[in-house]
């Protein structure tokens, strides 16, 4: 008996081709972009990008920014999007990748996004899921997809940082704010070696282990571009629930079973 197959990735070079002569002219008018560590984008192959997330903005000008470097970006976006008229078909064809949030199956879409690096895609997850909570901007305390994905797959993790789309969009804030011209800075740093984990994809530990690895990194390059030293702890919105509400800290619970865990990684992998 002949096992079932499943699709393999896919998506329309003609759209792909055609959102590149829309955004790229219309994003490069609208921001003034500053990048650094350019050296660090591998030209080929699958890539994991890890970017802090400060703004629904940070799409554009991390597309933007992969697109210099001579790479297409496939971001984890969340499902309602892909049902929107016109903007929901192209999506689908430029081959970006839902999240159903909520759902049993959430956790597919760190499978797609194997099917994708496998590839040679480059594909971006926000670690934090979800844009900071920080009161200061700095990057929060992260979920364990990126590394899940990238223990999986043995994809390369780039650390990315950015600063300034929170002037464009602020996060809570439906009004953009484009003039004056805003300017972006973003910086990529060295793949983050995730060598001590290898195989260990099924360990919560180790997955906890290998995301506080990655976000020290991406931590580190948001403190050069500030000109600041971060934070020796991240911000834990778990954490900062239980102080406001009048009760005393207590200890985060313990991490959930692997397969729970991916679950809710996924399924807030990328909120945009």
């Amino acid at each position: 008996m002949s096992q079932p197959t499943t699709k393999p990735y896919s998506y329309s070079r003609a759209w792909r081709i055609l959102s590149v002569i829309v955004l790229r002219p219309l994003l490069s008018l609208l921001i003034r972009n500053k990048w650094q560590g350019q050296e660090n984008i591998p030209k080929t192959g699958g890539v994991i990008l890890a970017p802090n997330h400060l703004s629904y903005a940070d799409w554009g000008t991390d597309a933007l920014f992969c697109d210099g470097n001579g790479r297409y970006p496939v971001f984890l976006i969340k499902a309602s999007a892909f049902k929107a008229p016109v903007v929901g078909h192209f999506l689908y064809k430029a081959g970006q990748l839902p999240v159903h949030r909520g759902r049993a199956d959430a956790a597919l879409v760190l499978k797609e996004a194997e099917k994708a690096l496998a590839s040679g895609a480059m594909v971006i997850i926000y670690p934090e899921a979800t844009a900071t909570r920080d009161p200061e901007l700095w990057p929060m305390v992260a979920k364990t997809g990126v590394a899940r994905l990238a223990l999986t797959t043995g994809a390369p993790v780039i650390p990315v940082a950015h600063w300034g789309t929170q002037d464009i969009l602020p996060y809570g804030s439906k009004k953009v704010r484009l003039f004056p011209r805003k300017t972006v800075r973003t910086v990529a740093g060295p793949p983050v070696d995730l060598s001590r984990w290898a195989g260990q994809q099924t360990s919560a530990k180790a997955l906890r282990a290998a995301t506080t690895a990655v976000m020290a990194e991406v931590t580190a390059l948001v403190g050069q571009l500030r000109g600041e030293e971060p934070p020796a702890t991240p911000y834990d919105p778990a954490q900062a629930s239980r102080t406001d509400s009048g009760s005393s800290p207590e200890a985060p619970p313990p991490p959930p079973s692997a397969p729970a865990e991916a679950s809710v990684d996924a399924s807030e992998a990328n909120p945009t």
